[in-house]
């Protein structure tokens, strides 16, 4: 130690020194390091309550829109079975004048055979029994009828099972033609267009749920009269709206095709119209 020079003492405090510079510094380091650590911890804290509580509100909206999207669906199904029930009223109608019409003219033609029952005209009682089973076959028709027209509505009506059958495409698209007709009609009465079906009459069953195709045919069939209805507020001369049902039998597979001389749909909104409640 005794041979230390003064210049080896200087060089041994400037050492001593800088060590400790640099342990402060560390620690400094260390100090704002951590605070850094803490603001930045608490700032992803700040932000993790903001984004569970953007959660929270966008769960809550979600399960709104949900809600919103249920009703709209169930509005849209009660406007259609609305419609529908409007189109079966007017077309099961028909029926129930026949069966009252027959009925009457049979009460009658009873009545006549009871009087030549008492003439003794045997050969005219028997020309009238016939007449009368003949009108008690139209009844029983017209009530079959009927009763077919009440079986589609329940089974339009009535919740789907998703359970595919076979139907006959063509009685179906028949029938939604004409509901959705006088459907139309009970909306408004000053509707009226022309309509017409060609259908292939060799074509087979097809296994689809019923009241799914149902639905579509009569949406389809809806828009297309609409369109008419359109048109004919155009008061273009000579116009005379028609809608067209056909039916076709390809290679694998049954073709519906509803087709109308209406305005048409417009270029801009043609790709928005598989959108959602567009």
């Amino acid at each position: 130690m005794n041979n230390l020079t003064s210049s080896d003492v200087i060089v041994f405090v400037c050492a001593g020194l800088l060590i400790i510079l640099l342990l402060f510094g560390f620690i400094i380091f260390f100090i704002f390091s951590y605070r850094s650590k803490q603001r930045n911890y608490k700032q992803l804290q700040e932000q993790k309550q903001k984004i569970d509580a953007q959660k929270i509100v966008l769960e809550n909206a979600l399960k709104d829109l949900q809600g919103a999207q249920s009703q709209l669906v169930q509005n849209e199904k009660m406007a259609s079975l609305g419609a529908l029930t409007a189109g079966i009223a007017h077309e099961i109608q028909n029926p129930l004048n026949f069966v009252t019409n027959f009925s009457e003219v049979s009460r009658e033609m009873l009545e006549e055979m009871q009087q030549e029952i008492g003439l003794g005209n045997m050969d005219d009682v028997k020309a009238i029994a016939m007449d009368v089973m003949e009108n008690l076959e139209k009844i029983r028709q017209h009530g079959q009828r009927a009763d077919g027209i009440v079986k589609g509505m329940l089974q339009h009506s009535r919740k789907s099972s998703g359970e595919k059958e076979p139907v006959n495409l063509n009685t179906l698209a028949e029938e939604f033609l004409k509901l959705s007709y006088h459907g139309m009609k009970a909306k408004d009465k000053s509707f009226n267009s022309d309509f017409k079906t060609d259908f292939d009459p060799n074509l087979p069953k097809v296994n689809v749920v019923p009241q799914d195709m149902g639905r579509v045919l009569l949406n389809l069939i809806n828009n297309a009269f609409y369109a008419c209805f359109q048109r004919v507020g155009a008061n273009e001369a000579g116009y005379r709206p028609l809608v067209t049902v056909s039916s076709q039998q390809r290679q694998n597979h049954v073709e519906i095709s509803v087709s109308d001389n209406g305005l048409g749909i417009p270029d801009s909104i043609k790709d928005k119209i598989f959108q959602p409640f567009f």
